[in-house]
């Protein structure tokens, strides 16, 4: 179902009143109206498009899913495509849900491509702050950005701590951890990889916002608000861009290990071939089929047991003192 809300000089006048009522109370000065839509209940956006004249080609971007983050400009409304995201504590999957937003100087309308965006938390930082709801549409924007945008310095931080917990356990020689450690390190590749794509054209979409146009959806009493959510998206970016490097590190830190390990485990190998050979080349001296010194006499068997004993006890000897075994 639609959820509605007006707002007349600052206060909260009503709420989930029927669409078709907008069009009586938008234009009255003071009023702000929310409107909230959700595509995946079958909300259609032609009454919309009708009720507020909206441009086509945005009313074509919010019903279409996976529309990059960005801020159109068009004579009478702002569109704005963003995706909230979270990160899985059981799987470690990163989620993401898209919202569009159309932002007018006396309503803002939200478009939920999936039922998943909690829009209850941003209703309730709009209710917190009662007092800057008279700023009218760019405070709902404002809380509404600012609830994505922590959502995604929320993601930025687990992944830096599941980094760090990778990284304490590149030295583990256990077997199963060595393979729980390349499967955890593609998977957070994957996650900075696709968390990028969210998080970086924020920037530009809220610097976009806070620059002086033809609609002006932030006052100067909302710049301060409007600064603070900027400051967070470039240390979000700068985070991101920081944990790529990272994962980049650890990818290759985790091949130079296993490379390692492997020159260690050829080095033994070839250190118990040498040790091996020194009692077939006796055995197979003493296998010929003609007479030697010792043939046929206890004296031979003893000194090419000794000779078997002193060459692989000495070659032992070396291989563990230059620890290659």
């Amino acid at each position: 179902m639609a959820r509605t809300r007006l707002y007349r000089n600052g206060v909260l006048e009503k709420e989930n009143f029927p669409v078709e009522d907008i069009s009586a109370y938008v234009n009255d000065a003071g009023v702000v109206v929310w409107l909230d839509l959700c595509t995946a209940d079958g909300e259609g956006l032609d009454a919309v498009e009708e009720e507020f004249g909206l441009h086509a080609l945005a009313i074509e971007d919010a019903a279409h899913e996976r529309q990059r983050p960005k801020l159109d400009h068009y004579a009478t409304h702002l569109f704005i495509s963003a995706y909230s995201v979270e990160l899985e504590a059981n799987t470690s999957e990163l989620t993401s849900h898209e919202i569009a937003m159309f932002v007018m100087h006396s309503a803002l309308i939200t478009v939920r491509k999936d039922r998943e965006f909690d829009i209850d938390q941003v209703v309730a930082r709009w209710d917190a702050a009662p007092e800057l709801v008279k700023e009218g549409a760019g405070f709902l924007l404002y809380g509404l950005l600012d609830y994505i945008v922590d959502g995604h310095f929320a993601a930025v931080q687990e992944l830096d701590e599941k980094i760090d917990t990778l990284e304490d356990e590149l030295f583990d020689d256990t077997r199963d951890r060595v393979r729980e450690v390349q499967r955890n390190s593609f998977e957070l590749r994957k996650n900075v990889v696709l968390l990028r794509r969210f998080v970086l054209p924020m920037r530009e979409v809220v610097n976009s916002l806070m620059r002086r146009g033809e609609l002006d959806v932030v006052s100067d009493a909302l710049m301060p608000y409007y600064q603070d959510v900027y400051d967070h998206v470039l240390r979000a970016t700068e985070w991101t861009e920081s944990l790529r490097d990272l994962v980049s590190t650890v990818l290759e830190t985790n091949l130079t290990i296993q490379g390692n390990r492997m020159n260690l485990i050829m080095k033994q190998v070839t250190s118990w071939a040498a040790i091996i050979a020194v009692p077939t080349a006796v055995t197979g001296f003493y296998g010929q089929n003609l007479p030697y010194p010792g043939f046929g006499h206890t004296s031979g068997f003893i000194a090419s047991s000794l000779m078997i004993a002193l060459g692989s006890g000495g070659l032992y000897w070396v291989f563990r003192r230059k620890d290659w075994i």
